[in-house]
């Protein structure tokens, strides 16, 4: 008598357990990332929906793939603004993510070596600005770096600057980087402590039983064992940063050039959504090979 296999007696809920995560994958990511992969590849017309062609059924697929229209990539390739914009995207993401790293470590490291009983209260400390509205937040920044605003009167209070100076760097990439320092900094901090907290305090006593040096424990032993909250934290920042928009637009000038601003104009300022889909399929693709060492960095890590 043959003996069943695990796989074969293994209860059918499980596959329904292991479905439903795909199929929601598939309905609201899949499904939507292939009718804009459609959009990018139709043509701009004034109408409603802006572009054509509009795929009516699988009659008339040949029909639909014979009007297809790679354009769209073609000038994004073309048309320097688009290549400064995704250039200039990566640029202030790379650097806002190190500066959220640098930021970040040393309060997660603070946070996980306090003592047991007020680091719940820590990291409720950390994440009590997502009790607030992003946007609110981020108005709030608007009326503390303008020339006018809190930053000035403060520094004009404590001596720093005269009656008639102001800080002039509202409106300025330094801004930028302010408002998403400040905005992305739990997404850095909290998996950062996660990896700390687990950290073998024991190590680092037998290290300095042998004579090394705090500093070099540190990049000897704590850093190397919290590297996967580090490329953790800096994948969670460094992916959204990218395709942000709210703070350049709010905080940042017109010199302030990133792919999200110039996605928004062409959907919604000049209605043109096939290059503005090409726009996003770019982006995403262009963020798939963070998310592929990342996940390949867990794979080592498990």
């Amino acid at each position: 008598m043959a003996i069943p296999s695990p796989e074969s007696r293994r209860n059918p809920l499980q596959w329904l357990v292991v479905a439903v995560p795909y199929f929601w994958l598939f309905l609201f990511f899949a499904a939507p990332f292939f009718i804009i992969v459609k959009i990018s590849l139709s043509d701009t017309a004034i109408a409603m929906p802006p572009y054509v062609p509009v795929f009516e059924g699988f009659s008339r697929i040949r029909e639909f793939f014979s009007q297809l229209d790679f354009d769209n990539y073609i000038f994004l390739t073309e048309d320097p603004l688009y290549i400064e914009a995704y250039l200039s995207s990566l640029r202030i993401a790379v650097i806002s993510t190190v500066l959220l790293l640098l930021v970040g470590y040393p309060m997660a490291l603070a946070m996980a070596r306090a003592p047991s009983h007020i680091r719940p209260t820590l990291v409720m400390l950390v994440i009590l600005p997502f009790w607030t509205s992003f946007l609110i937040r981020v108005y709030a920044w608007i009326g503390i770096l303008k020339p006018e605003g809190l930053l000035t009167v403060l520094f004009q209070s404590l001596g720093l600057l005269g009656p008639d100076e102001q800080v002039n760097i509202f409106r300025t990439e330094t801004s930028v980087f302010i408002g998403i320092v400040y905005s992305y900094l739990p997404f850095m901090v909290l998996p950062l402590y996660s990896a700390l907290e687990k950290l073998d305090n024991t190590l680092l006593e037998a290290a300095a039983d042998l004579g090394c040096p705090p500093w070099k424990a540190f990049w000897k032993i704590t850093f190397p064992l919290s590297l996967p909250g580090v490329v953790a934290g800096s994948m969670i920042c460094f992916i959204p940063i990218t395709g942000e928009f709210v703070i350049p637009d709010l905080l940042g000038g017109a010199q302030t050039l990133m792919i999200g601003k110039t996605l928004w104009t062409e959907f919604f300022g000049n209605r043109d959504w096939p290059l503005a889909s090409a726009v996003a399929v770019i982006l995403l693709l262009l963020l798939v090979v963070p998310i592929a060492i990342f996940q390949n960095q867990q794979k080592k890590v498990g």
